[in-house]
């Protein structure tokens, strides 16, 4: 049997947060309050059993740090400050804003050493959960390639079944051998494609993997997670049902949400940045072609209703130009023209379209009506990214899908990419492609022309 230590590292994780939380406020405390102690260590510990604080995986990214992180403390800050109001302050703390700000900065340090330091002993070899997959399709391929080049994840790739025959050194046999070999090398998790194994095979191995306490996983093909607004539930424990999520934007808080921080964001960047910057453009643009500084266009928005989108005019006057996309060395674009797509400034006015309300900071690009009509009938659920507003930059846009179409995946990528973007939209989300951007601006982009 393998000796395993991983069932240590949340209750570490929680101790070691609990002695920082505790010796910061008895380093600040003037009297020892056993009270005000005993209230903070059962608020940290209910709420972060509520988000999920520690439920840190080793496929888990930064940013779900930054998100757990975030919601921890402001959760905490309230109820750090309602004890306050609840009981006498008496001299428990005299400094609250310094004490929060150490268990900010020393709880921050602690979850990104943890989270490193295990990422660190794992691309070693220690700490690993041997593998293999099930199947050898594009999506079976996918989960291989993250094991093999994140050896940093802590999965030991062990290799394939397959009942067709491949001359690949990872090949193990036929499905029906991995019962032998999961026990004989001792196989911690099993990767089963779903449209590779049949309703018996996954019955099979779900009976199998429960009795050998082997977990079992199984990978959808890319097309079907296209919708995400589903989940599973059970009535009277026993049957599944699939139930039907309302989507982000369907909650009113939400819709008020990202529309004041657009009004606000928008407002900061014409008064910021704009105000200065136009003049300079106008004289760029005008020095070196004929024609109005405002290219003006009608794109597709909410619900499918045309509105007037604003660019930075970066081609010389031509017929095509609300017909034909720019392609690569395209002879429309000038030489200032240029610039401006390869920094993405000429997208800037376009914070005018928000400010209307005709478009919002981040969300699906807006296209132009022909090119629409032409993907409504190549690409499944092209639509449904008309039910929020066309944004300046979206998570397609920061995913590397941005520019010209040259074959029928890269819209299809956009499309899915917008899906994902509306069925899980958050404002951290928003905040994290807002991000993304401005760094893609100053590193450029191949596809930016």
């Amino acid at each position: 049997m393998k000796k395993r230590y991983s069932y240590l590292i949340v209750p570490l994780n929680i101790l070691t947060d609990l002695i920082i939380l505790n010796v910061v406020i008895y380093c600040l405390s003037v009297n020892v309050n056993l009270l005000f102690f005993l209230y903070q260590n059962i608020f940290w510990l209910v709420i972060s059993s509520l988000i999920g604080f520690y439920k840190v995986y080793r496929h888990t990214i930064v940013f779900r740090i930054i998100n757990l992180l975030f919601i921890q403390f402001f959760i905490f800050i309230l109820s750090y400050f309602a004890y306050f109001g609840v009981f006498r302050e008496g001299e428990v703390v005299h400094r609250q804003f310094l004490t929060l700000l150490y268990i900010i900065i020393f709880v921050t340090l602690a979850k990104f050493t943890w989270f490193y330091l295990l990422k660190r002993y794992r691309s070693y070899g220690n700490n690993s959960r041997t593998s293999v997959v099930l199947g050898y399709n594009q999506s079976s391929k996918n989960i291989i390639k993250l094991f093999k080049s994140k050896s940093n994840l802590g999965y030991k790739y062990l290799g394939f079944f397959s009942d067709k025959n491949h001359s690949s050194k990872d090949f193990l046999g036929n499905i029906n051998n991995v019962y032998d070999y999961a026990i004989a090398h001792q196989v911690d998790e099993i990767y089963g494609s779903l449209s590779y194994l049949d309703k018996d095979q996954i019955k099979k191995l779900n009976k199998f993997t429960l009795e050998k306490n082997i977990e079992l996983k199984l990978i959808p093909e890319v097309h079907e997670l296209y919708s995400k607004n589903q989940r599973l539930i059970f009535y009277n424990e026993t049957i599944p049902i699939v139930h039907v999520k309302k989507l982000p934007f369907e909650f009113t808080e939400n819709f008020y949400t990202k529309r004041i921080f657009d009004i606000i964001f928008s407002v900061g960047v014409i008064i910021f940045i704009l105000s200065w910057l136009i003049p300079i453009i106008w004289i760029l643009v005008k020095l070196e072609s004929k024609g109005p500084l405002i290219f003006k266009q009608y794109r597709e928005g909410l619900n499918g209703k045309e509105f007037i989108c604003y660019k930075f005019r970066s081609m010389k006057i031509n017929k095509d130009a609300d017909k034909i996309h720019a392609s690569k060395n395209d002879t429309r674009v000038t030489k200032v023209g240029a610039l401006l797509r390869k920094t993405s400034l000429d997208e800037l006015p376009q914070f005018f379209n928000v400010l209307k309300g005709d478009m919002s900071v981040v969300g699906p690009r807006p296209h132009i009506e022909s090119l629409s009509s032409e993907y409504q009938k190549s690409v499944e659920d092209y639509m449904k990214r008309h039910i929020i507003k066309p944004g300046i930059t979206g998570l397609a846009q920061v995913s590397g899908y941005r520019g010209e179409i040259k074959k029928s995946a890269d819209i299809k990528n956009r499309v899915r990419l917008d899906i994902f973007y509306i069925e899980n939209w958050s404002f951290l989300l928003d905040i994290k492609i807002i991000i993304k951007t401005v760094l893609n601006v100053f590193k450029g982009e191949e596809n930016a022309y």
